[in-house]
């Protein structure tokens, strides 16, 4: 590896970096505004100047200046300090004093690297210019007279999230960032633009004024608004949720967030459920807890056992969904089912359900068939990988199923199942020739009646496609629900003699009918006693017999494996609201109740009965490599006729009952239906 010096220190680097870079790898910050790891390099700022040797005696950009052997780099020298501080001087120009009513308060690059990096006066005296302010949508407030013209946020709109509405118009002084003729952001990423900003020129628009950042309290948690399992950091201040953002992880987000599960907050507050309820006399009235449970056991023991049903929802952890399993199959029953969109995954080997090769492993395909999928909708930063490996030039995208607007260039082979036997030549000599070939499948196309004909039907292409082999595991399921992977690594589906969630709602099917969070499937035709168990008073609870009031994700400690088989661990950010408990707790209690203890007192027993009964629980943040399995058994062999496939999503800001109690997303929604409509503030 070359070598080059850093303030006197010999340093090793790869070919192709940077001198910024090498000088981090010394150990010597150095500031920037423009420079970002993920983003193309502009060399706007010229914060980042250093002194290089050989080279012209002046300051150079050190993001835009290719590290060589042999270079003698310079950090701290007078030159390069009395540079700094004229950059930091010409900067605060024209930047406002207005840091006691800024978002970016306390939290400001700006601010920290002017006392890091500036002087102690400025000379000049001249007015400051002012920049009318933009309308970028719901999720972006513009302060652009603050705006130091670091193009991050172009940058990240047209390379990332590759919707160009962002750019820079004029010149010298009257240069501004702007949106194309008064557009807002068309992105499913646009906050990302806030958290990259360096100054308070773009800020979170739901939270304006709503925070100081050193009053909030800082969680690491996971996201559940999809099943990625993002990493995030939750910031409450008491009993509230304040924000969420990002947390880096390289297999997952990287360290970007989509807007649903950044701006999803509000939902958490409103439209709680925080306290028992029972109906009489055809109304809802509140209860005890002793009451509400009472009712429950009454009824579940009064029912004969395959009269009785259990559906779990798609934001449960999988304590509960474990607690849930113990019991009712302990009560006898086979009804258990935590697939409220008809699935039939579920049977086989673990890998027929999982997107095997990862998620980063999307940037190692050269060819890639998205079959019923719109990652745009189900999986915004899973869509931004494929762009980023598109990007390249090595990759390419075919797709059967609905056209859909995505951020990249595809080949269009058809609009559904007949297009599986017979693939274009084209495309299938691009999968076939492939060194790493991949298959994305929608969850939704695995649902319904022909979902068993369908994905062996997706098998057998892709064992014909050789996307299974040494070393390489390209068939991948994309799920959409955050429990669903957990739910079928413990075996919540139906055992033998069983119901599926589909056939328990259905007129006369059960007796009695427990929806745990099951908010997606509709329950109204069942004539069963229906208890509902969730966080929010959603189309669950408003047909139940019996509300138990349970945490939402913030508000406990759980187990979620996202969509590619990594178990990861949410922590309680807050406490649940009122007189609500944790799911798994709540079935503990009832299961006395009926003469069936669970043998488990506490969260740390439950999850040790979890990992012993399913290994795969015991390792978290742990991705399995790529193991070759018979794809082609997957599914049932059968008459496959013309289907047509569709993404699950029609909406994906009113996905799940806290999406949909929240203003912010009934905004979003809005402004995708009807972007020309949404007026400015």
């Amino acid at each position: 590896m070359p070598i080059a010096k850093v303030n006197g220190v010999e340093t090793e680097f790869e070919p192709g970096m940077t001198v910024l870079q090498v000088a981090e790898r010394a150990g010597h910050e150095i500031p920037r505004f423009c420079y970002h790891e993920r983003l193309s390099i502009a060399g706007n700022c010229r914060m980042c100047l250093v002194e290089v040797k050989p080279g012209p005696p002046k300051p150079q950009a050190s993001c835009a200046l290719p590290a060589a052997e042999g270079q003698e780099i310079f950090t701290d020298t007078p030159m390069v300090k009395k540079a700094r501080e004229g950059v930091m001087e010409f900067l605060l120009i024209n930047h406002p004093l207005d840091c006691p009513i800024c978002d970016q308060g306390g939290e400001c690059d700006l601010q920290d690297q002017a006392m890091g990096y500036g002087r102690d006066g400025s000379r000049y005296a001249e007015n400051k210019r002012a920049v009318e302010e933009k309308n970028m949508g719901p999720t972006v407030k513009t302060f652009m007279t603050r705006c130091i013209q670091c193009t991050r946020c172009v940058r990240f709109i047209s390379e990332v999230a590759g919707v160009p509405d962002i750019g820079m118009i004029s010149r010298g002084e009257d240069a501004e960032i702007t949106t194309y003729l008064e557009k807002n952001i068309d992105s499913e990423l646009s906050g990302n633009v806030n958290d990259l900003c360096p100054v308070g020129a773009l800020t979170h628009r739901p939270w304006q004024f709503h925070y100081r950042p050193w009053e909030l309290k800082k969680t690491e948690t996971i996201d559940v608004m999809d099943a990625l399992g993002s990493n995030i950091r939750a910031d409450s201040r008491g009993a509230e949720v304040m924000r969420i953002l990002p947390r880096v992880h390289e297999g997952i987000n990287e360290e970007w967030l989509a807007d649903r599960s950044r701006y999803v907050v509000d939902g958490l507050n409103v439209r709680r459920l925080d306290r028992p309820w029972l109906r009489e006399d055809g109304k809802l009235r509140p209860a005890t807890w002793a009451e509400a449970l009472d009712a429950v056991a009454a009824k579940l023991k009064a029912a004969s056992p395959d009269r009785i049903g259990v559906v779990a929802g798609d934001l449960q952890d999988a304590e509960s969904m474990k607690a849930a399993l113990d019991l009712f199959r302990a009560l006898g029953s086979p009804n258990t089912d935590c697939r409220q969109d008809g699935s039939i995954l579920g049977a086989g080997p673990r890998e027929g359900w999982l997107f095997n090769s990862g998620l980063a492993g999307v940037e190692q395909a050269d060819a890639i068939l998205l079959i019923g999928t719109n990652p745009r909708l189900e999986a915004p930063l899973l869509n931004a990988r494929i762009r980023k490996a598109w990007l390249t030039g090595k990759t390419r995208v075919g797709l059967i199923g609905e056209r859909a607007e995505l951020t990249y260039d595809y080949d269009f082979l058809g609009h559904g199942s007949k297009t599986l036997s017979r693939l274009p030549k084209a495309a299938a000599d691009a999968l076939g020739q492939a060194e790493r070939p991949m298959i994305i499948v929608g969850a939704g196309v695995l649902a319904g009646p022909d979902g068993p004909a369908t994905l062996n039907a997706v098998a057998r292409l892709a064992a014909k496609l050789g996307v299974v082999k040494d070393g390489w595991n390209g068939f991948n399921v994309l799920h959409t629900a955050a429990s669903r992977v957990g739910g079928l690594d413990m075996g919540f589906v139906p055992s033998e003699g069983g119901l599926s969630a589909v056939d328990m709602v259905k007129k006369g099917a059960l007796d009695v009918l427990f929806l745990m969070g099951a908010d997606e499937i509709d329950a109204s035709a069942s004539g069963a006693f229906k208890i509902y168990l969730g966080s929010h008073g959603d189309r669950g609870a408003h047909g139940a017999d019996v509300i138990l009031p349970a945490a939402a994700w913030t508000e406990k400690p759980g187990l979620y494996v996202n969509t590619e088989g990594r178990v990861q661990m949410a922590e309680r950010v807050v406490f649940p609201k009122g007189d609500a408990k944790e799911d798994w707790a709540i079935l503990r209690a009832l299961s006395e109740r009926v003469g069936h203890t669970l043998p488990y007192d506490n969260l740390d027993q439950l999850r040790t009965r979890l990992m012993a009964d399913h290994p795969t629980f015991g390792r978290v943040d742990y991705l399995a490599p790529a193991q070759g399995f018979k794809v082609e058994a997957l599914g049932q062999k059968g008459e496959l006729g013309d289907v047509a496939f569709r993404s699950p999503i029609t909406d994906p800001y009113l996905m799940n009952p806290i999406q949909r109690a929240s203003a912010t997303m009934a905004e979003l929604s809005a402004q995708r239906s009807q972007p020309a409509l949404l007026a400015a503030e």
